[in-house]
């Protein structure tokens, strides 16, 4: 049906924006953390062809190399003369408590840091500049330079100045490349990467005493490493750690070094002022400052997305886990409530309270309706339903009810043959009521108008029912205190694999979560397509509601406000023509997820109300808004990070989780088509719903709560009929219940 027309486009802006902002991030954080510590040298791979030879003068000299002009110069430290050098940093925990080791004995260092982590801990790349000490780059994601192309390692040089410029406003002539030690150690992979350094303006720094204590060795063998020669007085450069892992025994040794070694004259210092150059750190501009922020920022950003992103992984994950295993549960309750009873106790075991069955007993005679065959109206509103008016009309008057039904079929406003076919049936208990377009409600409460009967079956024109599909549906009113009753709702075309996923979707999703509800005593929807209702209390709730979307889910919240109960018949069975195309789907399911949200809110004082109207609105409320709504809005950007994982963490996290959801999912929709009496043939399609569908669902609800956020007003829309239901009669006598598959 339709009313008015418009779609709201300004939402697709923030939708690709935010996903752009979000990849964005998430790449930025990955590549600052696509290689985490040192490797051993044995492991790394070996020299390629054309690779270069390195030096004499620079494999046998010293540790602190300068490439200017194209001339290599090796300069060693001085006598007496240590400058400690740390990797891997700024670490929040390790380089703090280094710091205050140097601070305690008025030592200085040189600290090669790598330029995510200097993103990440600004304050602490201050402080180690405050204190006196020297930064030098190790790349921004400590990559190795002798295997990285060199626009790989142009970049990495030139991200972290940026990261220094935006943390500490300053750049750094100093360099060591991660994985690097001993001039003699030299590769000639590693001098070629070493000379595209020189050639950029870097002294390239090695070292002279490598303690490896990024194996954490112990204390002792990392001071035995640093103090070798130190009975000549000779001087060095001593290679440690900051970051990396715990780094207890390289705090403790350094700690040991210093107090050895400065009772016999040495001095600890930094690098260019051990040899008398110029200080490795030159302020920078306001422009590169500006520039530098902007990476600093977008750096802290992406690392706390990942962490809140990591936490939301989890916490989604055992989210779904426990709704999964409740509404099982909940199913099975429900199974033997409704099948282990007669049909009176059967209405009389839902209203159980407490659930303990003390009150179980069928209800007495005095509380049936005089009449146990009360007349029924079907209410069908029809808007261009030509396709499937007939069949849907015929399956109405096809019907095993012994009371008298008769079929009002209100045209709001069709442009097709919809009346003309209506007038074309010309029998008794089948009107037509003709309209100006108006849409679903102004239908629903016409018809309402010119009904005879109290109970009330409101039918879309495009669903067929079963022939005991309206005994069923009156048999709960036997219950004076039930005020509606939700059919079960079948999709018909589900031979392609869009109608296999929402078939799916309305088995495990739709009818799992209604027994459910039935047992809490808190249905939030009847479903347009199979509903009953008592005239009485629509006429006190001023018939059904206009002033949403879903007007099947604002009219249920509202019964439910009133004590009385909504109940699930899962035997009133009908037949109804899902969306063929994905296009048609998402304008149906965005127009019910935003109709929905329309009803929560209209609702949402119910949270804080008593009686029935209390019950309803803590128990489904809350449950809507985690796994309808919050969920789903966060479920892109969870995928994100979950293909993030794939490609920048350990995958095995990602993949045995989507494994174990797929088989929990596939284990839960087989116990839910065994309640339904439908074959699990269909689950072969459930792994591949995960990778269209779902993420389609769910773009909807991103859709939706961004529609309401700008404030649009979301219209009806129409979907394409293609006559599912076209000779339903001679088909349901030649191949049963159509769709039963």
């Amino acid at each position: 049906m339709t009313a008015r027309r418009g779609e709201p486009r300004g939402h697709w802006v923030l939708l690709v924006l935010g996903g752009l902002v979000l990849t964005v991030l998430l790449l930025l954080d990955g590549f600052a953390n696509g290689v985490v510590g040192e490797a051993p040298r044995d492991e790394r791979p070996e020299p390629g062809p054309g690779a270069g030879t390195v030096p004499g003068a620079v494999a046998s000299g010293g540790p602190v190399v300068n490439l200017a002009d194209g001339v290599p110069r090796s300069r060693r430290m001085p006598p007496k003369t240590i400058a400690l050098t740390f990797d891997d940093g700024p670490d929040p925990v390790w380089t703090p408590r280094l710091l205050d080791v140097l601070r305690r004995h008025s030592a200085h260092a040189t600290f090669f840091t790598v330029g995510a982590r200097v993103a990440e801990n600004p304050g602490l790349t201050r402080r180690i500049l405050r204190e006196g000490h020297e930064i030098g780059s190790h790349t921004y994601s400590h990559v190795d330079l002798a295997t990285a192309p060199a626009w790989r390692a142009g970049l990495e040089l030139d991200l972290t100045q940026r990261a220094l410029a935006g943390a500490a406003g300053v750049h750094t002539r100093l360099m060591r490349m991660p994985y690097s030690s001993r001039p003699d150690g030299l590769t000639g992979p590693e001098w070629r990467a070493a000379e595209r350094a020189g050639e950029d303006g870097y002294i390239v720094v090695l070292t002279d005493r490598d303690t490896e204590d990024w194996a954490r060795p112990g204390t002792a063998k990392i001071v035995q490493a640093a103090l070798a020669g130190a009975e000549r007085g000779e001087g060095a450069v001593v290679m440690l750690h900051d970051s990396g892992g715990d780094r207890a025994g390289t705090v403790a040794a350094v700690e040991q070094i210093i107090r050895r070694l400065q009772p016999q004259g040495y001095r600890f210092t930094t690098l260019t002022e051990a040899l008398n150059m110029p200080s490795a750190v030159v302020p920078v501009p306001a422009r590169e400052k500006a520039v530098g922020w902007t990476l600093v920022a977008a750096q802290r950003a992406a690392s706390a997305l990942t962490g809140t992103m990591g936490v939301l992984f989890a916490v989604a994950g055992i989210a779904y886990v426990l709704r999964l295993v409740a509404l099982l549960l909940f199913a099975h309750v429900h199974m033997r409530r409704v099948r282990g009873l007669s049909r009176r106790g059967r209405h009389a075991a839902a209203l159980d309270p407490d659930g303990t069955g003390a009150h179980l007993a069928p209800m007495p005679d005095d509380d049936l309706p005089p009449d146990p065959f009360p007349p029924v109206s079907v209410i069908v509103p029809a808007y261009n339903e030509e396709a499937n008016i007939a069949a849907t009309v015929a399956s109405l008057l096809d019907t095993d009810y012994p009371g008298t039904v008769e079929v009002i079929v209100v045209d709001d406003g069709s442009t097709d043959r919809t009346p003309l076919i209506v007038e074309s049936i010309a029998l008794p208990t089948v009107h037509l009521l003709r309209k100006p377009n108006g849409g679903k409600p102004s239908a629903l409460n016409a018809g309402i108008g010119v009904a005879r009967a109290e109970i009330l079956v409101l039918v879309d024109g495009d669903t067929v029912f079963q022939r005991d599909t309206i005994r069923h549906l009156v048999a709960p009113f036997g219950d004076p205190r039930v005020g509606a009753v939700s059919g079960n709702t079948k999709v018909a075309n589900r031979g392609g694999i869009l109608g296999r996923w929402q078939h799916i979707e309305y088995v495990i999703g739709f009818n799992l979560d209604r027994r459910m509800f039935d047992v809490l005593q808190c249905m939030p929807t009847v479903p347009g397509a199979i509903g009953a209702f008592r005239r009485s209390v629509l006429a006190r709730l001023g018939g059904v509601p206009g002033d949403t979307l879903a007007e099947d889910t604002d009219l249920t919240m509202a019964i439910c406000r009133t004590g009385l109960r909504v109940v699930y018949e899962e035997k009133a069975l009908a037949w109804t023509e899902a969306p063929a195309t994905l296009r048609q789907l998402w304008r149906q399911r965005y127009r019910w997820c935003y109709g929905t949200m329309q009803a929560m809110w209209k609702h949402r004082r119910s949270v804080i109300e008593s009686g029935g109207s209390g019950r309803f609105g803590r128990r489904c409320l809350p449950y809507l808004t985690l796994f309808q709504i919050v969920l789903p809005l966060f479920a892109p950007a969870i995928d994100l990070f979950a293909l993030f994982g794939l490609l920048f963490l350990d995958p095995a996290v990602p993949v045995l989780t989507w494994l174990v959801f797929v088989a929990a999912q596939a284990a839960a929709g087989a116990y839910a088509l065994w309640l339904d009496g439908e074959r699990i043939r269909p689950l072969w399609t459930l792994p591949l719903q995960q990778f269209v569908y779902r993420q389609l669902m769910y773009l909807v609800v991103v859709q939706s709560v961004a529609t309401a956020l700008l404030g649009a007003r979301l219209g009806w829309h129409t979907v394409r009929r293609t006559g599912t239901f076209t000779d339903v009669r001679s088909r349901e006598q030649s191949q049963g219940p159509i769709g039963y598959t």
